[in-house]
This record gives C-alpha cells, structure tokens and sequence, in this order.
C-alpha cells in the first residue's frame, strides 16, 4: 500500500511538472532528500525516479522557461570546474570500483546544482525550492523527533529515521547537522514566508518542527549535532536587540533542559572531554593524520574512496582507575571529515575549490544581508533569508569538520538558492537602475 501512495503521488507530481515545469525541478528536490525508493519495497526500487526526474527537470527547463536575462554566477562555474576536476581523479583514482560508485552521483549533485540557479527567476520559486527542501528534510526530521520523545532517543547510530540504511541524509551526524542549520530558514518562513501566510498555523508548525529539529541531536546521539546547536544560538546573537538577556536565556534554558536528556546522549556528549581516551575520536584524529601525510606524496588527490588505502595506529589513554594505556591498529578509516575528505579525494586543488564555493557563499550572503537590512525597502525579505542562508552555510561548515559530508547533495541545493538569491536581487537591481534612465531619454 505505502508503494502506490509513493507511486501515485509522483505521478501526480510528474504530471503537473508537465504544465509548469518549475515543478520538475521541485520533483526531483524531494526524490533526491527523501529517496522514496528506498522507503518502499518492490515498485520504485527497479525504476530510475531520480535519473528521470534530473532529465525531464533540465529539459523542461530548456523547452519551456523563460530565459530572459539569465545570469551565470561565478561559483556555478566553480562548481562545474569541481565536476570536472572530480572526474579526472576519479579516472586515475587508487581505487577504481570504488570511486566509480561515488562518482555516479556526485557529478549528478553538482550538475543540479550549477543548473538550479538558472531557474529560479522569482521569489517565488526561490522561496518553493526551500520550501520543498525544509518539507521534505521535515519528514525524516519530524520522525526523528517523535521517536526521540517517545523512547526517550534511539542513542549513536540506533535510531531508526525510516530506512535501516544508515546513509545520506538518514544518516545520524548528517541529519543533526543539516537539521539545526535549516532552522533559520524555517524562522524566516515563520516572519516572511508568502507561500503560506505566516498566521498563527504556520508560526506553530514552524515552532514544532524547530523543536524537532533540536530533538535530532539528543536522539541519534551525535557529539556533531550538539556543537552546531552551540553555534546557533552564537549566531542568532547578532539578530536579536538585547543580546545578554538572549544569551542568559539560552544559557538557563539549557541548563533546565539536561535533567530530561537521555543517559545515552549525556554519556555521548561527556567523551568530548574524554577525546584521548575514545575510541571514535581518536581514530578520527588519526585519519586526519594519515590524510595530511598522504596528500604530501598525492597532491593532486587519490580520488574518490582514497581512505580505504589508510592504516593508522591508536595510542589510547587510560578510561579510568585499574585500566592502562591500551595500542590498536586499524585501516580503511572513513575521513569523517568534509575537510579531509576533500584533501584526500581531491587534493590541495579540489579543497581550494571546494573552499571557494562555500566561502564566497559566507560573503555574499553578508553583502546582501547589508545591503537589504532596511525593513521598509521593497527587497525587506531578501536580506533576513540571506542571513538564515549564510548561517545555514556557516553550521553546515562547521559540522563538516566531523562528517564527511563534502558532497551532500542537500547542502548543494542551499548553495544553488543562494546563487538565486543572488542573481535575481541583481536582476531587479538592473531593472531599477534602467527604469530611471529610461524615462529621461527623449522619445523620437
């Protein structure tokens, strides 16, 4: 039965793409969250979906769009440039198979999103495609935070968001960090949302899902999850107007909340103290480790999947009284780090790539953010969702130096709004400058 529901609604779906075919590129926005085929059991599992809906978004888009005035933005040529960067390491990649595997959808990631700012040519569709994108993380958010509540969170790598593969965005520190960065955006919609008015029914399920997006981290136990809250609250300083009674309420309300959080989460989060002594993370370290010295002999990356040719050495400390010093070996570590993952995979070039995309991110969205703070101007929205943008970016940079999320395909399609944002508040910007200039020219 949840087969044909899934079947019939794509359908649905697909068929009104073929009347505005804006709503393709929204079809494969949630195939490519939510993964539908891999939520039933036979039907969707045999078939494509998200080749197909790649195909017919792109060319709806080339038949059907208006194409006025398109702009390319820098970073999409960044992102083409990674793609075909990314494809030459993979050619000469250590491990072949593998790399293989990896490419064939990191290249559709990027490809969608250079090609997602060509269609956003209105505030209505930038705000549709975060719309579907907040909607379609919320399903596997609000899930996440129902079973958080009612058994009190699953702990590290136990709870179930629907799939038992623990991947993509069903997996524990990915989902942690892309919830707690989605939350400005969702508080943007709550203020200036137009899709659905911001009444009392949306501010409330905005609200709700804020609040479940909090719960992720507590149930999937993840030290990723609570660092990017920490980082949150640090930057919605800067939003509000009396910022030592926020930052004392935060505070209190923290304290108030550990007494309620599971033993599962407060014995997670207590081996960050503990670094040398755990496991985890002292194989992480010395991953990065093993990366650093691996790209001074590999410069130019070992491509995708490069980690599964590490070995690494543990000197573990003492956990406790009566126990000593303990020395473990390991190999073929995950880097468990968008930074390392990109050093390794890519090499000094790729990370400077990488890099760029996202730091020129970070300083475009301020420049917008400044330019548009006015809260009586025409574009009064645009510098609130540049800054929930920006600090979205910033969370999701700050989790990835624990998750090795370089490529995640949900992070792309922030960037691509971004670069929508951008670009259409240009446009407008060229539309006002020649208006005056216009009426000023003599009629012949």
């Amino acid at each position: 039965m949840r087969d044909l529901s899934f079947i019939a609604f794509l359908i649905a779906f697909f068929v009104m793409g073929f009347k505005r075919p804006f709503l393709l590129v929204l079809v494969y926005v949630y195939i490519d969250i939510v993964s539908p085929q891999r939520l039933t059991y036979l039907l969707l599992n045999t078939v494509p979906i998200s080749l197909i809906a790649v195909a017919l978004a792109v060319g709806g888009w080339t038949l059907a769009d208006d194409k006025r005035d398109t702009r390319v933005g820098a970073r999409q040529v960044l992102i083409v440039l990674l793609m075909l960067y990314c494809w030459a390491t993979t050619l000469g990649a250590d491990f072949p198979v593998e790399a293989k595997e990896k490419w064939d959808w990191v290249w559709k990631t990027l490809i969608f999103a250079a090609f997602l700012p060509l269609t956003l040519r209105t505030r209505l569709r930038i705000e549709s495609l975060l719309l579907f994108m907040i909607l379609s993380a919320s399903s596997i958010i609000i899930v996440g935070g129902i079973k958080t509540v009612a058994s009190g969170g699953g702990g590290y790598g136990q709870l179930n968001l629907m799939v038992d593969n623990n991947s993509g965005l069903y997996e524990g520190s990915t989902i942690s960090a892309v919830a707690v960065a989605i939350i400005p955006i969702i508080v943007w919609f709550a203020t200036y949302g137009t899709i659905f008015k911001p009444d009392w029914r949306v501010k409330g399920f905005c609200l709700a899902l804020v609040f479940a997006c909090l719960l992720i981290p507590v149930g999937t136990s993840t030290r990723t999850g609570l660092v990017c809250i920490v980082l949150l609250a640090l930057l919605s300083v800067r939003a509000v107007k009396r910022k030592a009674l926020y930052l004392a309420a935060v505070t209190a309300l923290g304290l108030a909340a550990v007494p309620f959080l599971p033993s599962a989460f407060t014995d997670r989060m207590n081996t960050i103290k503990t670094y040398d002594a755990d496991e985890s993370a002292s194989t992480r370290l010395a991953v990065w480790q093993w990366t650093i010295e691996y790209a001074k002999t590999h410069p130019f990356g070992g491509g995708f999947e490069a980690y599964r040719g590490n070995h690494i050495r543990l000197d573990l400390k003492s956990e406790g009284p009566g126990t000593g010093p303990r020395v473990e070996t390991d190999k073929a570590r995950a880097f468990h780090s968008a930074y390392f993952e990109m050093l390794g995979e890519q090499g000094y070039f790729g990370l400077a790539l990488w890099l760029s995309i996202n730091v020129i991110g970070i300083f475009r969205m301020e420049l917008l953010r400044r330019r548009h703070a006015d809260p009586a101007g025409e574009f009064a929205w645009a510098g609130p969702l540049a800054g929930a943008l920006q600090t979205a970016q910033i969370i999701y940079l700050f989790g990835a130096a624990f998750v090795g999320i370089a490529f995640q395909p949900f992070v792309y399609m922030l960037i691509g709004a971004q670069i929508g944002l951008d670009t259409y508040l240009a446009r407008k910007r060229g539309e006002q400058t020649f208006r005056p200039m216009h009426r000023v020219l003599p009629s012949r």
